[in-house]
């Protein structure tokens, strides 16, 4: 029985249970099962609300914490996302591991909490910057969270090499105009992947000059109106979409936390969150 939606259904709770770790040592029974823990969990990540503040009908606050906390260290959080990522990736007629993957950031900002945090002068922001490596379907793959003044290019060559070991059959990287140039090499020659940088169609045009007595045509009009309306650019669009899915989760609205670890879990959390959706709902239909 669920109490909020963010609560795990009996048909996602069929698809999580088992992968989750058994105890080594069999010892005094809990007195809070694991259900309730993640619903604790999953509440505090989909509301923001603080640790402290879970309602009472969860188990106690330092129980969740406690939990989320071990999973981080043990790795945990990242090893559900990589099942249920390749569940879904075979659901939808992929093969569980992808040869294609898309690199970008987002820059959040940071509260008075102590820990890592810049000032990135491109976005005004001061805060962290997520640093994601996702497969073409949106699903993450791996995350960095760095300061804020950590240009993207440095963030790309300090996750990928962590990516690389894990996905054999990747080679192929989707970048946009903010990682071309010598990185482009860099990717090359290290991890041996194809590079394609791809880049808004008016993104060399930045004006035309006219003759005295002459007018722009409509067509140079529109180009130039491009730099301030939405448009949908081939492969960007996934990854902005995935962090449209985590950015529903206000814990993720901003970066909260002292330490980037504690982000990273977060992340890889949101992520278990969404994929247990899918698959418990592609499982009642089917």
């Amino acid at each position: 029985m669920t109490r909020f939606p963010s609560d795990l259904t009996d048909a996602e709770w069929v698809i999580l249970a088992p992968l989750l770790p058994v105890p080594e040592h069999p010892g005094r029974p809990r007195k809070w099962s694991l259900r309730l823990i993640l619903d604790g969990i999953f509440y505090s990540l989909r509301t923001g609300c603080a640790w402290r503040y879970l309602p009472d009908h969860y188990p106690p606050w330092q129980s969740a914490f406690h939990y989320f906390h071990i999973w981080r260290i043990s790795g945990l959080w990242e090893v559900l996302n990589a099942q249920l990522r390749e569940r879904v990736r075979e659901a939808a007629g992929r093969l569980a591991q992808p040869s294609a993957c898309i690199l970008d950031s987002q820059t959040v900002k940071t509260t008075e909490q102590g820990g890592v945090k810049g000032y990135d002068g491109g976005k005004k922001i001061k805060g962290r910057k997520r640093h994601v490596l996702v497969d073409t379907q949106g699903l993450l793959l791996k995350v960095k969270i760095l300061a804020a003044n950590v240009t993207d290019r440095l963030g790309g060559e300090l996750l990928l090499p962590l990516a690389k070991p894990l996905f054999a059959r990747l080679s192929h990287l989707f970048v946009d105009g903010g990682y071309k140039g010598k990185w482009v090499e860099w990717v090359k020659q290290t991890l041996h992947w194809t590079v394609e940088v791809v880049q808004r169609p008016d993104a060399n045009i930045r004006g035309y000059w006219l003759l005295e007595g002459h007018e722009l045509t409509p067509e140079q009009i529109k180009t130039l109106r491009g730099f301030r309306d939405f448009k949908v650019i081939p492969r960007r669009w996934v990854v902005e979409r995935t962090f449209a899915w985590t950015s529903r989760n206000r814990r993720l609205a901003k970066d909260y936390e002292r330490l980037p670890e504690m982000g990273e879990a977060l992340m890889y959390a949101a992520m278990v969150r969404l994929m247990l959706t899918r698959l418990a709902s592609e499982k009642s239909a089917s």
